[in-house]
């Protein structure tokens, strides 16, 4: 190693290598050695394929050193030491023949590094001085290029004054002639002066004024539109579309899109004009509005566009003549859905039918008949109608029965068997209800419920106006017999009460029955099939010994004795004849008889 001073880096490496020999040697003899004391077991790893000390450089060498014996070992520092004296050699003649230009480059650059930095310094003050340079001449520049322009400018300005004079003029012009209504006019001007800014698109002068122009034009168009939006007929239309095409605003698509909102703002400025305050006027209105103006506007637009080549799909899913008179279709019929529950009388509910039947029939003609939507919204306002109704005369019959004073009142005509003289034709209330007032009120409130009801009876409600009618019925019956349970009456008060039930069995029913008749062909049996479900009051009847009606009284005397509880069938001599021979049962038995069957009912429910 004594051979190298001047590679210490060698000399390092070569140390290594060796002492990283020496180790693998050593490893190398003690695996052998393992391997001979225990020749059964296998070798758990081999050695790694990189060498450590080593870059990937010196992987072969190495490696070579690796596969060497101990003697090549010894001779490698040896050689190593030979090739290094061998390549001294080698670089001292190749110095020695070669001082002189060893000498003349060292020179040359000494000198190279002495120019370069002169020329460094000037160069630094060369350009510190070249900004001041550009800046000038660009200043110059600039200041003789605005002369310049400005004397250009001067010079047309001078040789177009009069030119110049009447074309700032235009747009003064073209608002007097849209103020006074020559659109022709105004629009001629607006060509004129888009074709002047289309040949001059870099004068200032022309910019401007096509700028003034087309703020003219957007008013022109803001006044063109707002006609639309009023009581027009189609030579005006016609008139208007025509400016709005000349114009060019608009595409063919969107004119047509907002001549048909321009004419339903026009609808809806009608329809807010009229009175909500009163329902039936405001759907009458409604309703003839829709009739005259929509069928109006969609034969406008048909004359309008009538070379549409998509004339064919307006009647379908894709036209927008459709879809806009779809949305007016529904927009009424929501109207009419809200309205129509609003209304308390069956007369004008059927003048409000007839007229939208009307309204459907005639906007037919332009493929809107809207005839077959019309019944199930005037179904439910009928059948709100008649349930309000029927809910009404129950709530009143309940009010008067809670505040009513049993007492006996003078026969108007009411007959044993309980039913009319009259003819079933004539569905006058029985003049015998007089005597039961809470009946009479219930009466009263279902011949409303039916003569609002006449009017317009639709035929598909038949079966559900009859379950209506049974409702009310049964309400009644409910309330009968809720009063029997929950009241203590006297037994001259559970005497009248019982006759009132009756009353109620034998002729309101039979009476409700017939009215319902008379509106619905048939329709009373459909209510006779359902009686059955308020026979409550029929069995507290069937259950008490109160067969027949009490009489009544004629003298002050009898009066007197049926007030104060007492039995109303005397001998003539003054003295009461034996329980046997008197038909009406005593009033304890009465109560006694529908006290049980209250309890009966009870049982039954629980």
């Amino acid at each position: 190693f004594h051979f190298f001073p001047h590679i210490p880096v060698f000399r390092s490496l070569l140390l290594l290598l060796l002492h990283q020999c020496i180790k693998f040697y050593k490893s190398s003899k003690l695996q052998n050695l393992s391997k001979m004391n225990s020749p059964n077991q296998e070798s758990d790893s081999t050695t790694t394929n990189v060498l450590p000390l080593a870059s990937m450089s010196q992987q072969p060498y190495v490696s070579e050193l690796l596969s060497f014996t101990l003697d090549r070992l010894h001779k490698e520092p040896e050689l190593l030491r030979v090739d290094a004296e061998r390549i001294t050699r080698q670089m001292q003649e190749v110095a020695v023949g070669n001082y002189r230009a060893f000498i003349s480059a060292s020179e040359a650059l000494v000198s190279i590094r002495e120019e370069v930095s002169s020329v460094d310094k000037h160069l630094d003050s060369m350009i510190s001085e070249i900004p001041k340079l550009t800046s000038g001449c660009t200043e110059f520049i600039d200041s003789a290029q605005q002369i310049l322009e400005k004397r250009k400018l001067n010079q047309t300005l001078l040789a177009n004054h009069s030119t110049l004079l009447d074309l700032l003029e235009i747009p003064q012009l073209m608002d007097t002639c849209v103020r006074n209504g020559n659109y022709d006019e105004a629009l001629d001007l607006e060509a004129f002066v888009g074709k002047l800014s289309t040949m001059h698109p870099k004068l200032p002068v022309i910019q401007a004024l096509a700028a003034e122009v087309r703020q003219m034009t957007q008013s022109l168009l803001s006044q063109l539109l707002q006609k639309l939006r009023s009581n027009i007929q189609l030579p005006e239309c016609l008139r208007i579309i025509g400016y709005i095409r000349r114009i060019g605003v608009f595409g063919e698509s969107e004119m047509r899109l907002q001549f048909l909102r321009c004419r339903e703002a026009w609808l809806v400025g009608l329809l807010d004009d009229l009175d909500q305050r009163n329902v039936y006027d405001y759907l009458k209105g409604m309703v003839n509005c829709y009739r005259m103006h929509l069928f109006d506007v969609v034969s406008q637009y048909r004359a309008i566009y009538a070379d549409d080549t998509s004339r064919s799909e307006e009647n379908y899913d894709g036209g927008l003549l459709f879809s806009w008179a779809m949305h007016q279709i529904t927009s009424h019929l929501k109207t009419l859905k809200v309205m129509l529950p609003k209304i308390t009388e069956g007369g004008s509910l059927s003048n409000i039918l007839d007229q939208c039947m009307y309204c459907a029939m005639g906007l037919g003609s332009v493929g809107l008949d809207f005839r077959g939507l019309l019944p199930p919204l005037f179904e439910d306002a009928v059948h709100n109608l008649f349930s309000k109704n029927m809910c009404t005369a129950v709530e009143n019959f309940q009010i008067v029965l809670d505040s009513y004073r049993w007492v006996p009142l003078p026969a108007v005509g009411f007959p044993a068997n309980g039913s009319t003289d009259e003819s079933q034709e004539d569905v006058t209330p029985p003049s015998s209800l007089m005597e039961h007032p809470p009946l009479a009120v219930f009466v009263n409130g279902v011949s409303a419920a039916m003569n609002e009801l006449r009017p317009c009876a639709p035929l598909s409600l038949k079966h559900v106006l009859a379950q209506e009618v049974v409702k009310g019925l049964q309400a009644v019956s409910d309330s009968l017999l809720r009063y029997n349970a929950t009241r203590m009456l006297r037994p001259n008060e559970s005497v009248l009460f019982l006759s009132l039930c009756r009353a109620f069995i034998e002729v309101v029913c039979p009476h409700c029955t017939t009215c319902f008749g008379r509106c619905y062909p048939g329709g009373a049996t459909l209510i006779t099939d359902l009686q059955s479900s308020f026979n409550g009051v029929a069995r507290l009847l069937a259950v008490s010994p109160a067969k027949e009606l009490p009489k009544r009284a004629d003298s002050a005397e009898e009066r007197h004795i049926i007030e104060n509880g007492g039995d109303a069938t005397t001998m003539d001599n003054g003295s009461s004849p034996p329980a046997e021979q008197v038909g009406t049962p005593s009033p304890d038995s009465i109560m006694q008889d529908s006290t049980a069957q209250t309890n009966e009912e009870r049982d039954t429910k629980s």
